[in-house]
């Protein structure tokens, strides 16, 4: 394997993993944004009221994310494994 492919195989890899992660990410900044501006207007400090809907929203979304997340893990693993041959030099 050359660099070349090396560095097309990473940025795969990469870009899979931000798009299986964008979701959640922005899902837990949106809900820590919209807790702190609560917690703001009502100077409520507690770290529950903080920690507690972010992690339900965050599971919440994986769960109900999982199979499209499931689908887009497979469809890569299915297009590397199959593509393995490439990256061993055998053909």
């Amino acid at each position: 394997m050359g660099p070349d492919e090396a560095a097309e195989l990473m940025r795969n890899l990469l870009r899979e993993a931000l798009i299986l992660g964008a979701p959640v990410l922005l899902a837990a900044c949106v809900t820590s944004f919209l807790i702190s501006l609560f917690q703001t207007l009502t100077s409520l400090q507690d770290q529950t009221i903080s920690t507690v809907p972010r992690l339900l929203v965050v599971v919440a979304l994986l769960m109900a994310a999982l199979p499209w997340f499931l689908g887009r893990l497979m469809t890569y693993t299915i297009g590397l494994f199959s593509d393995f041959h490439r990256f061993l030099g055998l053909g």
